[in-house]
């Protein structure tokens, strides 16, 4: 892989292919519940606010749409209905750091989860 593939900002100084990326958790869609395809791995891009899904040697970064930072910490998919195609199919993924009164939101905040679902194009019903 070139230093470009990779996702995220590279290390100050380093010449070398790398990241500073720093993910907690890697999970692999075995069955393709996501619907970029069997066997994507996945990772929780702690230092990109996403999860980083490793597609044909690219990265496809899933950012969380809120203005507020996204730390995953977990993940996992489901296919509720397979006929059903991207409506069928979803992704979850938890949230949260060991201190969440140190999250934006401040004392009182707890940890979330969100659900992905991938559309086949953005204005799919």
């Amino acid at each position: 892989m070139d230093a470009v593939s990779i996702a995220g900002a590279p290390i100050q100084g380093v010449t070398s292919a790398g990241s500073a990326e720093y993910p907690y958790y890697i999970w692999v869609d075995q069955f393709d519940t996501f619907g970029l395809g069997k066997n994507v791995p996945i990772a929780t891009g702690n230092g990109n606010d996403a999860l980083l899904a490793l597609v044909n040697g690219k990265f496809v970064i899933l950012r969380v749409p809120y203005p507020m930072g996204f730390f995953a910490k977990n993940m996992d998919g489901r296919i509720d209905d397979p006929k059903a195609g991207w409506k069928g199919k979803e992704l979850w993924s938890t949230y949260g750091t060991r201190t969440p009164f140190h999250m934006e939101g401040g004392k009182g905040t707890s940890p979330k989860v969100v659900r992905f679902q991938l559309r086949p194009d953005p204005l799919a019903k």
